[in-house]
């Protein structure tokens, strides 16, 4: 039988593709029914921050919207472990002089992911404005987090990694704090902290099929979403009216991130070696 004009490459592609997507369901559903894989090293300190009266996590964000558009698979996750989150978030987003709605779909799109209205801060302050271009000092945003780690006693503190997800100032700037106060030795004793894994573009952008990838690089936390779960972690992005434009809904169709969140522990050792290749 010939193969046409085209070949089989078409047929051998979405073959393959199928193969793919049906592989990356059935470690979806077997990471999803376990809850987060995490490494030793993290189970060790998921242990000890359990005997400390259990996990009390706080999500410290840039923006309204990076709870659900980036972080909604570790809230969830968490959530399920039966941990207490919160979210310190650290700017109103009042870039386009909508932070007073914001703030509101803040807290409806918390409470959609299990978070009460009382769990949820914004920082609200003049040299913390939500712009992609400023860089905020990190000594500030370092004293703001600190304060509310200690007022809350908070043994466990998820951001951003140095590439922030997408590159945003903003959101590096949290990660620049979070290393402040871990290199200089100011968090309470026995609280971790976890950065949210940057990845390349295509891995951004192709959902579910990313589970393959997360599985097999190093990582120390895997959070992955069941299908309902990741409907639920799309209905808590809709709350953010105000900022769903086009590519918003393309983003919620194709990001790994309303799926997958693959983090790392962030330690003293790490920041050592990597201010010595700086």
């Amino acid at each position: 039988m010939a193969a046409g004009p085209w070949g089989w490459g078409p047929a051998a592609l979405a073959l393959l593709l199928a193969l793919l997507l049906g592989g990356a369901r059935r470690l979806r559903r077997r990471y999803a029914a376990a809850g987060a894989r995490a490494s030793p090293r993290e189970k060790a300190a998921a242990a000890a921050a359990a005997r400390a009266d259990g996990v009390r996590a706080l999500l410290v964000t840039a923006h309204p919207d990076d709870e659900a558009m980036f972080f909604a698979p570790t809230v969830l996750g968490l959530g399920r472990a039966g941990a207490r989150a919160a979210v310190l978030c650290c700017s109103a987003g009042n870039y386009y002089n909508q932070g007073e709605i914001r703030k509101k779909e803040l807290e409806q799109s918390c409470f959609l992911l299990g978070i009460p209205a009382s769990g949820v801060t914004v920082i609200d302050h003049r040299d913390l404005p939500d712009n992609p271009a400023v860089e905020w000092d990190t000594q500030l945003l370092a004293a703001f987090v600190l304060k509310h780690i200690e007022a809350n006693n908070i043994n466990l503190v998820v951001t951003f990694d140095a590439g922030g997800v997408s590159g945003h100032a903003n959101h590096i700037s949290l990660y620049a704090a979070l290393r402040y106060l871990l290199s200089e030795q100011k968090l309470p004793e026995g609280c971790r902290v976890l950065v949210l894994e940057s990845v390349n573009l295509v891995r951004k952008y192709i959902s579910v099929l990313d589970v393959l990838m997360s599985c097999l690089l190093p990582r120390d936390v895997l959070f992955v979403l069941t299908e309902e779960e990741t409907e639920q972690a799309k209905r808590a992005m809709r709350c953010h009216r105000s900022q769903l434009l086009w590519f918003r809904h393309i983003y919620m169709l194709f990001s790994r991130y309303m799926v997958i969140n693959s983090l790392r522990l962030l330690q003293e050792t790490s920041l050592t070696t990597s201010g010595a290749k700086e």
